[in-house]
């Protein structure tokens, strides 16, 4: 079990900042590790993961072992099976044959290993980390939010080494923000769908503006529950076509340590160009979820006639405007023909996607001390660490902060237990988390050979773990 520090006024080995996924790995990996002191906090009440999506049947493009620690210890108590046993279901998941799990049940995994680890601190945010060289340690500020009726409390951690995993946040384009910011217009983005489901079911004519995995998804469900010859859907997106995600097995090893080590080797101007050219790895259609629609598309066909549904790829939404109390219109423009047109409708959903949340505000304190590359982001070395001021001697890792450094494998779940075991093996100067020195039969570049595995250092702050699992 995480010691508690020995007084109060004690620094921490590691503060997390957020607790998504991510950090929810690196915290159960950390558990066992009694040399290490860590605390988390996030100023949510409780973990969910995009409760808005989580649709009837949706399910994550990734296999239940890519849990928060199975593909580093599958030994763990924190794995998925795990889960299963202690809810008396592993004997029912086995006979559902499932490799990949619903999106939901994800969630409630989540959400069980969050119950029980005691190193999490949910309403606390944090508001700021600074760097104290008098002390050589990292101040983070917070504000404990549930201390009662309109109460917050203030507080200050040291610690010796951060770790950000504030995560994404929904991504509106500059064209519909003033629709999406007016509480009165039904323009929502997809982060936000189930809770407003009813009212988009009511509207009259529907518009998705997005062709991924999440525009698909909510096309289905809203295709699902409209009557046949009266749909009243219109489903358009900027790119080519309804593609599909790439899912060969040879193609999902872009998603691998090897390709991560190999990504990052890269120059910068090399990387900044295959990250958009990558898109369809994780920005696609997955083939189960196409086929769905296609199937009830043509279901609606069976008496004669065609569905009220209009599907409109390499389309873009040029600008928006509120035409009256109930009524939109999007200026569109099919971005191949270089011809525009007008769309009327009643209700949008915005299925743009997600953006990485800017860590300027929140390190704003640490601004003199960070490294940056030619466009002004922060440099993130091959551990995971922020580039900082050789004087700032603890360090900074993030979490899906890094896709200019790291490639299209940052936000992905797969790999989310080697990047947390990464982290503390850097952390402690040890390796209690022993990592494979290849992952993928593809090798990745001419003058890689065998691909190579950062050795951890040793962290001169913590106990050496004799007996740390």
């Amino acid at each position: 079990m995480t010691p508690t520090p020995q007084h109060p006024g004690a620094p921490r080995d590691l503060v997390g900042i957020g607790i998504g996924p991510f950090n929810l790995s690196l915290a159960a990996l950390a558990e066992p590790l009694t040399a290490v002191d860590a605390v988390f906090y996030d100023q949510r009440p409780a973990f969910r993961w995009h409760p808005g999506l989580l649709l009837d049947g949706a399910r994550i493009q990734v296999p239940f072992l890519a849990d928060l620690v199975s593909l580093v210890d599958p030994a763990s108590p924190w794995t998925f099976l795990n889960h299963l046993r202690a809810r008396e279901r592993l004997f029912p998941f086995y006979f559902a044959e499932r490799f990949h799990i619903e999106r939901a049940e994800y969630d409630a995994y989540c959400r069980w290993v969050a119950g029980r680890l005691p190193a999490l601190r949910f309403h606390h945010r944090v508001d700021a980390v600074r760097w104290d060289p008098a002390r050589a340690l990292f101040e983070v500020d917070h504000t404990r939010l549930d201390a009662g009726p309109g109460a917050e409390v203030p507080g200050r951690t040291h610690t010796r080494n951060v770790v950000l995993g504030i995560g994404t946040e929904p991504y509106v384009p500059d064209a519909l923000r003033p629709l999406a910011d007016d509480p009165t217009v039904p323009v929502i983005h997809s982060a936000d769908y189930l809770g407003h489901r009813d009212t988009l079911l009511a509207a009259g004519h529907i518009t998705v503006v997005g062709t991924g995995q999440s525009g698909a998804e909510i096309f289905l469900d809203l295709l699902r529950h409209r009557p046949a010859g009266r749909e009243r859907l219109h489903w358009i997106g900027r790119t080519e076509a309804f593609a599909p995600m790439e899912y060969s097995k040879l193609g999902l090893e872009h998603f691998t340590p090897d390709h991560t080590r190999y990504f990052h080797a890269l120059p910068e101007g090399v990387r900044d160009r295959l990250v958009p050219a990558q898109w369809q790895l994780h920005k696609g259609i997955d083939a189960d979820t196409s086929a769905a629609i296609h199937d009830e598309l043509y279901r609606r066909t069976l008496d004669g006639g065609w569905p009220d549904a209009v599907l409109t790829p390499a389309v873009r939404v040029r600008t928006a405007g509120r035409l009256t109390a109930t009524r939109i219109e999007l200026h569109l423009e099919d971005t191949r023909q270089n011809t525009r047109g007008r769309l009327t409708t009643d209700a949008v959903v915005l299925a743009t996607g997600h953006r990485e949340r800017p860590l300027d505000r929140l390190l704003a304190g640490l601004d003199p001390y960070m490294r940056r590359d030619h466009r002004e982001r922060p440099r993130v070395d091959e551990r995971f660490r922020l580039v900082l001021d050789p004087c700032v001697t603890g360090s900074v890792y993030v979490q899906n902060a890094e896709t200019h450094t790291h490639g299209v494998g940052a936000p992905d779940l797969g790999l989310a237990a080697w990047r947390s075991a990464t982290i503390l093996n850097d952390l402690t100067g040890r390796n209690p988390y022993p990592l494979p020195a290849r992952t993928a039969f593809t090798t990745f570049g001419l003058a890689s050979g065998q691909p190579r595995v950062p050795s951890a250092r040793r962290h001169r702050t913590l106990t050496p773990l004799a007996d740390g699992i």
